[in-house]
């Protein structure tokens, strides 16, 4: 016969089964979020980022952690926000915040798995050895918007003929994409007989001292070169850009949107996606160099007919027809 204290001791131990279960459980994967925007700039983005995780079946604060790292448009902040990534020691750090923070993820770590979302070739900065096969630790999303300066600018002299000075804009603070984004607009400068002014600018204080010198050397239009920082700064630049009066065009549609002229590039938030899906799927054991390093499958082009009216512009049919996207 059972006695009454060895019924309560079996069920005392019943009762403790799930919970040892439960402390049996392994503890869930943790992704290392790192951008060099701000969370208040990048909400939309990090949403992306979430969608392309769930539809590989992974759900913040469910089954994956996220530790999240913005440097607050400060590039100097990204090398130690790797480091302490890696100390972390998390399953994959999603590099997202353009080429400064793949290329402090990538001399923090050759071990742990790294995404990234940039906008220039992978090969020539050297993250991967080919976009078929990475053959490393790293792999990710280019939008090649830098190999698009040249076309921005081809679109700037088609609007405005007359013109014979182009600006380009450059972040100094990210001197891979200022260099390449220099060296493609002279080139198409030289064929298209323009002259062009390199400005620079690497925070909002800059701003001021750049569209004066615009107006003071008046350009004809302004490009705006790829830059993270700059992502940032979307609605702002644009408000700029129409209260001096200046035709710029940038790469995404977020620009035009927010009364740029015409935004000509892929699409930010469908990188952020597919980061998450390609988190997701390292996180399922696949690996990045076996991950195709993928580009943005289009490019568009966006043009506020409200603001080209504002600054006294005629959009050419022809410009117009091409156009995936006219904002009234």
């Amino acid at each position: 016969m059972i006695r009454r204290r060895e019924v309560i001791t079996l069920l005392g131990g019943a009762a403790a089964w799930p919970l040892a279960a439960r402390a049996q459980q392994p503890a869930p994967p943790v992704i290392g979020f790192l951008d060099v925007g701000s969370l208040e700039a990048g909400r939309d983005h990090v949403a992306a980022f979430q969608r392309g995780l769930k539809e590989t079946g992974y759900v913040e604060s469910q089954n994956v952690a996220i530790e999240y790292r913005w440097a607050g448009d400060r590039n100097d902040r990204l090398p130690e926000m790797a480091a302490g990534l890696v100390r972390r020691q998390v399953t994959v750090i999603a590099a997202v915040g353009g080429t400064q923070a793949a290329l402090a993820a990538k001399a923090a770590t050759a071990t742990i798995p790294i995404v990234f979302v940039i906008g220039t070739d992978p090969v020539e900065l050297g993250f991967v050895a080919s976009l078929h096969r990475p053959g490393g630790n790293v792999t990710g999303l280019t939008s090649l918007n830098v190999e698009l300066v040249q076309k921005r600018l081809e679109l700037v002299h088609e609007l405005i003929p007359t013109a014979t000075m182009i600006a380009l804009l450059v972040n100094p603070a990210s001197p891979n994409l200022a260099q390449s984004a220099t060296t493609d607009a002279q080139a198409a400068a030289r064929t298209l007989g323009l002259k062009l002014e390199v400005l620079q600018a690497r925070t909002e204080r800059d701003f001021d001292t750049l569209f004066a010198t615009l107006v003071q050397l008046r350009a004809g239009g302004l490009v705006i070169g790829p830059d993270s920082y700059f992502n940032s700064q979307i609605e702002r630049l644009a408000a700029l850009t129409v209260r001096h009066a200046v035709p710029t065009i940038y790469q995404y549609r977020e620009f035009a949107a927010a009364g740029g002229l015409m935004s000509y590039g892929g699409s930010i938030t469908e990188a952020y996606r597919q980061a998450g899906v390609y988190s997701g799927r390292i996180l399922k054991g696949e690996k990045p160099a076996d991950l195709p390093v993928q580009q943005a499958p289009k490019v568009d082009l966006f043009i506020n007919l409200k603001t080209a009216k504002a600054l006294g512009l005629a959009v050419p049919e022809s410009l117009l027809a091409r156009a995936d996207e006219v904002i009234e």
